[in-house]
């Protein structure tokens, strides 16, 4: 009140010198960044204790100064070992390597559940009631305890596909005998394949596709086998060619 009854008519502050600001120094940003570097998922308040500085100061240097963002892990099947990481990387430069449209001439087969559907309609669900009992109730769609186990191979369209019987455990004895329908369905529908034993199977690592007996039969007929890698469904060839009748086989099992 002094400084306006003295002609004072600016009401913001003026400048002044105040306290320097010394945590905005490279030293400080180095040991932020060494810290992260020996654990990352520290939080900001457990960072600012370390290097006994402010929390939002901290935050502007992880986003500002180091350009950085917390994000959370992506979820993997499994964790590979170093062994597993190599063949990896050995099968993937092989197939990169190659010249040949592999993804044309690869048939890959898999076993799923697929739960079976017996869906209602409103009026097929229609039964006689009294005037005072209550309106009967259904779900929309009813799922049956039992189980399909559809087994589907495909190479941009489907080649061959079961339903294996109820009761029937997949092993390598049924194994040998969808190998065998399969060859004859690749004989009758990939002739261009099957002429010059071009096709390659691919299948996963299952007791009943790496039995003794299914390699002698894979032997046997000459069928080449792409090798599968040990929890790395996002290498499957597939997934790179996904058929549109796979869909509609699927949809005929719900049904």
């Amino acid at each position: 009140m002094k400084r306006f009854s003295e002609g004072r008519e600016i009401v913001t502050d003026e400048q002044r010198s105040g306290r320097p600001a010394t945590s905005g120094t490279e030293e400080n940003i180095a040991n932020i960044r060494q810290i992260l570097r020996e654990n990352r998922r520290l939080t900001v308040r457990s960072i600012a204790e370390q290097v006994n500085i402010d929390r939002e100061t901290v935050r502007k240097f992880l986003t500002e100064d180091l350009d950085m963002r917390k994000g959370c892990a992506k979820m993997v099947p499994k964790e590979l070992t170093e062994e597993q990481k190599q063949i990896r990387a050995t099968v993937c430069q092989d197939l990169l390597e190659r010249q040949d449209d592999i993804l044309g001439r690869v048939i890959t087969g898999d076993e799923t559940w697929v739960y079976q559907y017996d869906p209602e309609t409103k009026w097929q669900s229609a039964q006689w009631k009294t005037v005072s009992s209550p309106r009967p109730k259904i779900p929309s769609v009813q799922i049956k305890s039992q189980k399909i186990l559809l087994t589907s191979f495909d190479i941009r369209r489907i080649v061959h596909y079961e339903f294996v019987p109820t009761g029937q455990t997949v092993n390598q004895l049924y194994s040998l005998e969808v190998l065998e329908r399969l060859h004859e369905e690749v004989r009758r529908k990939r002739t261009e394949l099957f002429a010059n034993n071009s096709w390659i199977l691919h299948h996963d690592n299952a007791p009943a596709h790496t039995a003794l007996s299914v390699r002698e039969f894979l032997a046997t007929k000459q069928i080449t086998v792409l090798e599968h890698l040990a929890c790395s469904p996002d290498l499957a060839p597939s997934d790179f060619s996904v058929p549109e009748d796979k869909g509609n086989i699927e949809r005929k099992a719900f049904l």
